[in-house]
């Protein structure tokens, strides 16, 4: 005996078989909200070269998670014709990660949402313990507190620190400004102190430069970039970071673009590398102040106080003579990089950002000047423009494994 079908059920059956061919693209479908790329249903279903049925079932399902949220009634723009597509936007009440970030001159913790959002942050601490559990203790703790007050969903932890990172097993090969021990097996500490917390999810540790050319890829200056060259100064030292292909690179183990130890004056200053003159002594904040002529106080962090005089009073003759010998010899450094690496946008933040903003045009021409493909067209170099961009990184690692299967993270 045969009868109508319900078609309500036909509907439903229909939508099930178009999210079962879909499920493959909720991975790449909420990342091109993520970072921004795809703001519309119309945008998506072209960048996953899906229908637009399939591309509607994706959304659908993306905010069934709680992940996304689609405008179904978007206003019409003045002028605008036809019928205008669905919105798509990061659910502004979803789950969130914990970011934490450790540095020479304290430690701050975070909850980041989707789109590089951070949603609540911890007051600093301004002084670090030189045992490293002690202060993952404490930055868990605060994060712990945060995801408490909010209600909020984690998803997973990411702690951003001033050293390489090992892989695979996560050690602080060199948190020499922390006073922490070589070797440091802070991935691990952090893990043991994200589970005494009661949080679930996956935890991750990784470079504070890496990390903040990560979140700079995927949400600030770097975005739309192919090969991102990153450089910064942080309270101390010089990091470097670089994104190819999209991916954030990190050699056989972790320990890729040490660009701290790259020398720029032969005999400079003795680095704890067991080389002279490296960037890394020559190029960061007590470098610039040491240059200046001025002493540095204990009362706020020596990058604070460097990027103040700059601002304040470039146009005393030392400070000025100082910022100009720092861009020299970051702008030889750079243009080695250039030569090796050939990357197609180069991004400063820390006190570099501020020299940059300093003098734009003393550096460029010094990169340009000193390197090959610079002086065949010039690479743009632009200042990072993310606050917290390092918390925002760590954050990225935790939401890497969202970003690959929603289904298999959330469900």
């Amino acid at each position: 005996m045969t009868g109508n079908a319900d078609p309500r059920r036909a509907g439903e059956g229909t939508t099930r078989a178009r999210l079962d061919r879909g499920r493959g693209a909720l991975g790449p479908a909420l990342e091109l909200v993520h970072t921004g790329r795809a703001p519309t249903r119309a945008v998506l279903t072209a960048e996953l070269g899906v229908t637009r049925a399939t591309a509607g079932a994706v959304a659908a399902e993306l905010e069934a998670l709680g992940l996304i949220r689609v405008d179904a009634r978007p206003g019409i723009a003045s002028g605008a014709q036809g019928r205008p597509s669905h919105r798509l936007a990061v659910a502004e009440d979803g789950p969130v990660a914990l970011a934490a970030q450790v540095h020479a001159d304290g430690f701050r913790a975070a909850l980041v949402g989707l789109g590089g959002r951070i949603v609540a942050t911890a007051p600093g601490c301004e002084t670090v313990d030189a045992d490293p559990a002690k202060v993952l203790g404490s930055v868990v703790e605060a994060g712990a507190e945060l995801l408490r007050q909010t209600g909020r969903r984690c998803v997973g932890a990411g702690l951003a620190v001033p050293s390489a990172v090992a892989e695979p097993d996560g050690l602080a090969l060199n948190p020499l400004h922390l006073a922490w021990p070589a070797g440091s097996p802070v991935r691990q500490i952090f893990a043991e102190r994200v589970r005494e917390a009661g949080l679930e999810g996956p935890v991750f540790a990784g470079n504070d430069v890496n990390l903040a050319a990560l979140a700079e890829h995927r949400h600030g200056a770097g975005r739309g970039s192919r090969d991102l060259l990153c450089v910064a100064t942080g309270h101390r030292g010089v990091g470097g970071a670089l994104v190819l292909d999209g991916r954030l690179h990190t050699g056989s183990s972790g320990l890729a673009l040490e660009v701290g130890h790259l020398t720029v004056t032969p005999e400079g200053r003795p680095c704890h590398c067991g080389s002279r003159g490296c960037l890394d002594v020559e190029a960061d904040p007590l470098a610039f102040l040491t240059a200046a002529g001025r002493d540095p106080g204990p009362e706020i962090s020596l990058l604070q106080q460097a990027n103040d005089l700059i601002r304040g009073h470039y146009a005393d003759p030392d400070v000025r003579t100082a910022a100009e010998t720092l861009i020299d010899r970051l702008g030889l450094g750079l243009a080695g990089l250039v030569n090796i690496l050939n990357p197609d946008r180069i991004i400063l933040g820390g006190l570099h950002r501020t020299l940059l903003d300093a003098d734009p045009e003393r550096l460029r021409a010094v990169v340009a000047d000193r390197s090959l493909w610079g002086q065949s067209g010039g690479v743009p170099i632009l200042a990072c423009s993310l606050d917290h961009n390092s918390l925002v990184g760590a954050a990225e690692l935790a939401w890497q494994p969202v970003l690959d299967d929603p289904l298999a993270a959330l469900l």
